[in-house]
C-alpha cells in the first residue's frame, strides 16, 4: 500500500509552532521518523500555521530535503501553494499533488491546473482528485462515483496516465450526525471506480478523518483501512507512526496475497518498506 504520511501539517501543535519559530530541527525529525516507520510520501501541508502559505511549504519542503530524499506529497487545493512547492522540490523520486475537486465555483478549471502542475514536474509527478465538485462533498453512492468518471474522463482526454492519478473518495467523521451511513457508501463507490479505467487509478482516502472526535481513534482507523483495502483502496494518508495500524496494513497484504507469508511478516514488511 501507497502511505503518505499525515504529521507534517500545520494544523498539528507542535508543527505549527515549528513553522511560528522557524525550528528545522522539528520539521527534520518529524521527517526522519515517518520515513524509518514506512512512508512511501511525506504529506506535507502548511494549514494555518502561516499567513505567507507559499514561502511558507517552501520552506518546509527544503526543512525536509535536507534530512531524508523521501518523495513528497505537496498538500493544498491552492493551486499557487502548489506551485511555490515545486520550485524547491526534487521531484525525482516522485511527488503528488494533493488535492483537486473535480471544479469550483470559484475555479472550473482547477483540475486542469493541477494536471498541467503535474506533467510539468516530471512523469512520476501524479495528482490526488477528490470526488467532489462545486456543489460540494456528494453524500450518495451514485454521485460519488459520477465525479471520479468525470475525473478519469477529463485525465484521459488530457493524456494524463490513469496510473498516476489517486482518486480520493472523501471519508467524513463518523461521529458526525447522519454521516454513519457514509463509511459504507464510500466502499460501494469503490467496488465501481476501480473499473472505470485500464489500467485502474489509484485510490486513496485522509483516513483520520474518519474517527475525528471519536474516542477510539485508532480502532475506527484500522479497522476501516482494512475494510477499505478490501475494496480496492491501495493508498491511504495515515498515521504511519501508530504501529497497529501499520500492522493492520501489512496484514492486510499478506492476506490479500500481496506479501508473502512468513511467521516473522510484520518485521518484514517493515524492513522492505524502510528506504
Amino acid at each position: 500500500m501507497i502511505l503518505i504520511a499525515e504529521r507534517i501539517n500545520g494544523m498539528f501543535t507542535d508543527v505549527k509552532k515549528a513553522i511560528a519559530e522557524k525550528d528545522k530541527q522539528v520539521i527534520g525529525e518529524l521527517a526522519k521518523k515517518q520515513t524509518e516507520a514506512g512512508a512511501t510520501y511525506l504529506d506535507v501541508n502548511v494549514g494555518t500555521a502561516a499567513a505567507d502559505q507559499e514561502g511558507t511549504m517552501q520552506w518546509l519542503v527544503e526543512s525536509i530535503q535536507e534530512t531524508c530524499t523521501t518523495p513528497l506529497c505537496l498538500d493544498s487545493q491552492k493551486p499557487g501553494v502548489i506551485a511555490a512547492g515545486l520550485k524547491v522540490i526534487n521531484a525525482k523520486g516522485g511527488v503528488i499533488l494533493n488535492s483537486t475537486p473535480l471544479n469550483k465555483k470559484t475555479d472550473e478549471e482547477i483540475m486542469d491546473k493541477y494536471i498541467e502542475m503535474a506533467e510539468q514536474a516530471g512523469p512520476k509527478a501524479s495528482i490526488i482528485a477528490l470526488t467532489m465538485d462545486k456543489n460540494g462533498v456528494p453524500q450518495d453512492i451514485d454521485t460519488r462515483v459520477a465525479i471520479a468518471a468525470e475525473i478519469v474522463q477529463k485525465a484521459m482526454e488530457k493524456g494524463f496516465d490513469s496510473r498516476r492519478l489517486f482518486i480520493d473518495t472523501i471519508v467524513l467523521p463518523v461521529k458526525v450526525p447522519n454521516a454513519q451511513v457514509q463509511p459504507c457508501n464510500i466502499l460501494a463507490a469503490m467496488d465501481q471506480i476501480k473499473y472505470l479505467a485500464d489500467p485502474a487509478p489509484h485510490m486513496t482516502v485522509g483516513l483520520s478523518n474518519i474517527s475525528q472526535g471519536a474516542t477510539e481513534r485508532s480502532l475506527i482507523n484500522r479497522v476501516f483501512l482494512a475494510m477499505a483495502a478490501s475494496h480496492g483502496l491501495d493508498s491511504a494518508i495515515v498515521d504511519v507512526l501508530d504501529e497497529k495500524l501499520m500492522n493492520v496494513v501489512a496484514t492486510a497484504e499478506m492476506l490479500m496475497n500481496k506479501q508473502i507469508y512468513s511467521d516473522s511478516f510484520l518485521k518484514v514488511y517493515t524492513s522492505v518498506k524502510k528506504p
